[in-house]
């Protein structure tokens, strides 16, 4: 039985994520790296994925599941006619000395309760096999499979094995818990039992958590929704190298019983150097030190024979390639949906607009962090002449289509930035560049997108050179300050995008029909990227109370712990990977935006009381 993807909360430990039904079942988890084979995977595939249940035995009315405050540390609450019961639920960060564990506490609130808990784990995305060894309190998982992971399952309470599952009954009472860790198995690591170290390990995670939120910088209207998605970004940031994922999740579709299924557990350039912007806004220098090294590392290691530019356009975690896109025939999929794939095929596409959304990071930690090094800047000076040389290639963009490439306008404007944004770093800190051949390149962009990407018959910019269909992407027009928020051209640009892709609140990327087809087949639901964009795009044009409202509308359509997948279907349901950075991103960028913009006219009402009335 497939649960809505709404119905998950996540845990993490800056190693991977877990993700927790409402059911309390954990149906996800990628273990112990995101990118690393699964080992649970009930979400693809209902019977064969495996999962870790803790739920009443005797069946229950209502759930409910929060966070602590300012914490990724969750509690499912299970409503019953016996009384109340809780899961708490969390993944020891490295600060608490203990690494690559899920620490579970069943209790009960009121009356007494019976649980049952199956923890039943299928290695190599449920290919793998795998051997058992028990004792009273300890149950081992022995992975047979290639990529060996061997699992160690220790409780408070007695387990049993059958059919090489752990299982065990108990009744609590209130006031009484009982704990299972699982963790990886190894010979050099302190067993992991008992109350004193689920106790420890907890205060230490939750302290972690909020010291890391306390240093936010926003205290604005939606500081609550801000907080949560900086959180759900956090979790996403690895802790080893600095790298950040799309999503910690493949597999789930974007259009149910569709094939545009992806894996989004590796980093690409274009949602990092996203997110490092938000990091950067929120206050948080160190994680955008750390992906300034990650990416000076990839810029040095970077070869010749890419073939698609000197940057590839997403990377493993370690900055490694080779995501050879396989499909996992055995597995069924979420509801039905296959293929389901690991890898991703995009790593050989060429997409453009990379250059510019990472020079654009980089000018922004570079004015608001710490001044780039003199060997980064050799590098980045090597990217900005290849965007100089090659930026009318056709490529495939930043929806990564799976049709032949086109002259998209969303590529040059992000190489007018790479370039734009290379001059006002060398001239700011007086570094050595080939000015004149950049502004000449950069004014060159200009004029063509103003003449070649301007549909006169429709008053709007166009996907692509001779298009006539508009694309969710140019709403970034205004907001990397290409194009006046109010100019003529861009309001009527914004009227075409309302007509071929908004519905309420609700932003599609571009259509799927006709001229826009990107060689898939099937539909999918909107993007939610998009629609924090056309809040941003909205408030910068002035139609304040528009924005605001698009924005409230789209915090409604968060689930219950302020988490959002990808995209939207027609029924307000969650499709795609989850969760999402780039719509985490979005929120924080359009709350920002929002604000000041919101802040700003509110000024301007006092400064000019005559014109309020």
């Amino acid at each position: 039985m497939y649960q809505p993807i709404e119905n998950y909360a996540v845990v993490g430990d800056l190693n991977t994520v877990a993700l927790v039904g409402l059911n309390g079942s954990i149906d996800f988890l990628c273990f112990p790296y995101f990118d690393s084979p699964t080992i649970f995977a009930a979400l693809l595939d209902d019977k064969r994925g495996g999962r870790f249940v803790i739920a009443p035995a005797g069946g229950y009315g209502r759930t409910k599941q929060i966070y602590l405050p300012d914490s990724n540390v969750l509690l499912t609450r299970f409503f019953c006619g016996d009384g109340v019961a809780e899961v708490m639920d969390y993944m020891p960060v490295e600060e608490s000395g203990h690494q690559h564990a899920v620490v579970r506490r069943a209790s009960v609130i009121r009356g007494e309760i019976r649980f049952t808990m199956l923890c039943a784990p299928r290695f190599d995305y449920a290919r793998g096999s795998h051997q058992v060894e028990q004792s009273r309190n300890c149950v081992r998982f022995v992975s047979t499979c290639r990529h060996k992971v061997d699992l160690c399952l220790r409780s408070t309470i007695p387990l049993k094995v059958i059919d090489g599952q752990a299982h065990a009954e108990f009744t609590l009472h209130a006031g009484r818990s009982a704990d299972f860790i699982l963790e990886k198995a190894s010979s050099r690591q302190s067993p992991a039992s008992g109350q004193d170290f689920v106790f420890k390990n907890f205060n230490e995670t939750n302290n972690f958590w909020r010291s890391w939120i306390s240093r936010c910088n926003y205290r604005g209207r939606w500081r609550e929704m801000v907080n949560r998605s900086a959180l759900a970004l956090k979790l996403l940031i690895s802790r080893k190298y600095g790298s950040i994922v799309a999503a910690p999740t493949f597999g789930l579709p974007e259009n149910i019983g569709g094939e545009r299924n992806w894996d989004y557990r590796y980093a690409w350039i274009r949602d990092s150097a996203f997110t490092v912007y938000c990091l950067l806004q929120l206050g948080y220098t160190d994680e955008a030190a750390a992906f300034m090294k990650w990416i000076h590392a990839r810029c040095t290691d970077r070869c010749a024979d890419h073939g698609n530019g000197p940057l590839r356009i997403v990377y493993r975690l370690d900055g490694s390639s080779g995501l050879n896109e396989e499909v996992l025939s055995h597995l069924e999929g979420y509801r039905k949906s296959a293929p389901v794939r690991i890898g991703n095929a995009a790593e050989g596409q060429l997409q453009l607009d990379i250059y510019g959304e990472l020079m654009d990071s980089v000018y922004l930690y570079d004015r608001y962090a710490q001044p780039v090094s003199y060997e980064l800047w050799n590098d980045l000076t090597e990217l900005t002449d290849w965007v100089c040389a090659n930026w009318r290639l056709k490529d495939q963009s930043i929806w990564e289509v799976r049709s032949p490439g086109r002259e998209f306008l969303f590529s040059r404007l992000m190489c007018w930035v790479a370039l734009d944004r290379a001059v006002r770093i060398a001239v700011a800190r007086s570094l050595p560049a080939p000015l004149d051949k950049w502004l000449a390149a950069r004014d060159e962009i200009h004029r063509e997108i103003n003449q070649h990407y301007y549909n006169k018959k429709r008053n709007t910019f166009a996907q692509y050179k001779g298009g006539q269909s508009t694309d969710a992407a140019l709403l970034l027009m205004p907001l990397v300050k290409f194009v006046s928020p109010v100019d003529p051209r861009w309001l009527s640009t914004i009227r075409a995008i309302e007509e071929d892709l908004v519905c309420d609140a609700l932003v599609h990327r571009y259509k799927i029909e006709g001229e826009g087809t990107d060689g898939l087949r099937g539909d999918e639901g909107t993007f939610s990227l998009c629609s924090f964009w056309y809040v941003e795009a909205l408030a910068r044009a002035g139609q304040l109370d528009k924005a605001r409202l698009c924005f409230e509308k789209m915090l409604s359509y968060a689930n219950h712990v302020g988490l959002y997948s990808e995209q939207l279907g027609p029924q307000g349901e969650h499709l795609g990977n989850f969760p999402q950075a780039l719509t985490h991103l979005a929120v924080i960028s359009a709350a920002f935006d929002l604000e000041r913009n919101l802040n700003q006219s509110s000024s301007q009402m006092q400064a000019y009381p005559s014109q309020a009335k």
